[in-house]
């Protein structure tokens, strides 16, 4: 049985039309679902009997499962249980321009960044358009705040998982539906060249961020798995594809680590790269793992290759720090619990 949040308002419109019933009956659904939070079908009051007997044969409406909520200064971390007894995170993080929530997109990864916990536990599988939906539902409920941002940065790569990744954005954008704006929407990617082409030609205002890391292949390759398909030539080609047809300005993500991208040669490299793109770069200290060998550069160092980025005329923003207290790496928090 399908899970009621999975269902874009399009695909509920087709749902009441092949079955005999008004297509407005998608809207009424909809607004029931997201503006008035209702846990079950029958808790609809201006919906006929035969209409909820019809969903409640057709769907399911279960949230997520909260197994454990960890919190610090501004940020929560949840880890949840899905049906098939897998898990998958989601980070709400609090700022002084609204609530933001990192959602997981994937059960684990497939992509192979060497720094990352989530890709130390390889893919189980995608996740559903209703499972990410489901993230920001049960987040919402729990903490009795509305999330105004999104960010499709937690386990896996959403570009792995382009359609229901769309579908999800499309729920969340509708105004039907959650209602967040979609300049409020990131999506992040390693670099799925073919799926960036491929986002240029979505037509929601969607914001793109590269997890670029390394500003030469030598580097990249030492510390992404997906440079040695996809090299950063190529991804730049893709992104200057993605800037004109969209006009739109690119984040570049670029974790420092320490001793292997975070010198100031590597800063001049990097905006020699950059130089003309439309684009501003934001600068992660790493949030260190038990797993991995990987440090975070001294804060002088960060502070260095901010000062030359600068200098170079690229726009440059140092990320405040969020949850190295309660395992907010992305995937530390469901490595440590099933090891647990």
């Amino acid at each position: 049985m399908k899970n009621i949040y999975g269902e874009t308002m399009e695909a509920l419109e087709q749902y009441f039309v092949e079955h005999n019933q008004a297509k407005f009956k998608a809207t009424q659904v909809f607004e029931w679902l997201y503006k008035k939070r209702i846990h079950q079908f029958d808790e609809m009051r201006n919906v006929s009997k035969e209409t909820i007997s019809l969903l409640q044969q057709d769907f399911s409406m279960d949230f997520l499962k909260i197994v454990t909520k960890k919190s610090d200064q501004d940020v929560s971390k949840y880890l949840f249980q899905l049906e098939d007894d897998n898990y998958i995170e989601a980070v709400l993080m609090y700022h002084d321009y609204g609530n933001s929530l990192c959602i997981s997109t994937q059960v684990g990864c497939n992509m192979g960044c060497h720094f990352c916990e989530s890709g130390r536990l390889k893919k189980v599988r995608n996740l559903k358009t209703s499972e990410m939906v489901r993230q920001v539902l049960a987040v919402e409920e729990d903490s009795a705040i509305r999330i105004s941002h999104v960010v499709l940065m937690g386990i896996g790569e959403p570009f792995d998982n382009y359609e229901e990744v769309i579908k999800f954005i499309d729920i969340i954008n509708h105004p039907k539906g959650i209602d967040i704006g979609s300049r409020h929407i990131t999506v992040s990617t390693s670099g799925i060249v073919p799926k960036i082409k491929e986002f240029a030609d979505y037509e929601k205002q969607v914001n793109l961020a590269i997890s670029l890391h390394a500003p030469n292949n030598t580097i990249r390759n030492s510390i992404m798995e997906i440079n040695k398909a996809y090299p950063i030539e190529k991804l730049i080609e893709a992104i200057q594809y993605y800037i004109s047809k969209t006009n739109r300005r690119v984040t570049f993500e670029y974790i420092l680590l320490k001793g292997v991208n975070d010198s100031r040669e590597n800063a001049k490299e990097l905006s020699t790269l950059l130089a003309g793109i439309n684009c501003y770069v934001n600068l992660i200290p790493y949030n260190e793992t038990s797993h991995i060998e990987y440090k975070k550069s001294d804060q002088n160092t960060i502070l260095a290759f901010y000062d030359e980025l600068k200098k170079n005329q690229i726009a440059v923003t140092i990320r405040r720090e969020f949850g190295s207290n309660v395992n907010a790496a992305c995937g530390q928090l469901r490595s440590n619990y099933k090891e647990e």
